[in-house]
């Protein structure tokens, strides 16, 4: 595993262990170059999945796009950064598990759209401002009282 701090390619794995959620493997590693330590993530892949744009361009799944993405909208919200591999991970595993070689970015822009509206209401309607391209107060009104709605209709709630 390359360095990222002196880009040598040689380094010593000095613990592991599962993430909370079992779907990686969390390495801890120390450079035999610089002695600097970080840590990397193994995780399965199932299939190579194609990510297919708005605008017909194809790329190749990219769980940190995603990971970026999530964690700029949940930026100071109190939201650990367990929540966020879990959601990110939810939203790895039903792309995968689609069963389909390209998937649409709207499709995947959705699923992060109710992971994050499950999680915190600000987080959502930022990401949604993002992804839905709001060019008008007014949207944010909008998409605000679309979810105070559902909070008050929502079961147990006096």
């Amino acid at each position: 595993m390359r360095c990222p701090f002196c880009a040598h390619e040689d380094s010593q794995v000095k613990d592991s262990r599962p993430t909370e959620d079992n779907t990686a493997i969390r390495r801890r590693r120390q450079c035999s170059s610089c002695g600097a330590r970080f840590t990397t993530f193994e995780r399965v892949q199932l299939r190579d999945i194609v990510v297919v744009k708005s605008t017909g361009a194809r790329e190749s799944f990219d769980r940190g796009k995603i990971e970026q993405s999530v964690s700029l909208a949940c930026r100071k919200r109190g939201i650990s950064a367990e929540q966020i591999d879990r959601l990110v991970s939810g939203i790895q595993r039903q792309v995968e598990t689609l069963g389909e070689s390209e998937v649409p970015s709207m499709e995947i822009g959705e699923m992060v759209m109710e992971g994050l509206r499950q999680i915190d209401s600000v987080a959502y309607i930022r990401f949604a401002s993002v992804y839905r391209d709001f060019s008008e107060a007014r949207q944010f009104e909008e998409i605000a009282s679309a979810m105070k709605d559902e909070q008050d209709g929502a079961p147990g709630d006096v």
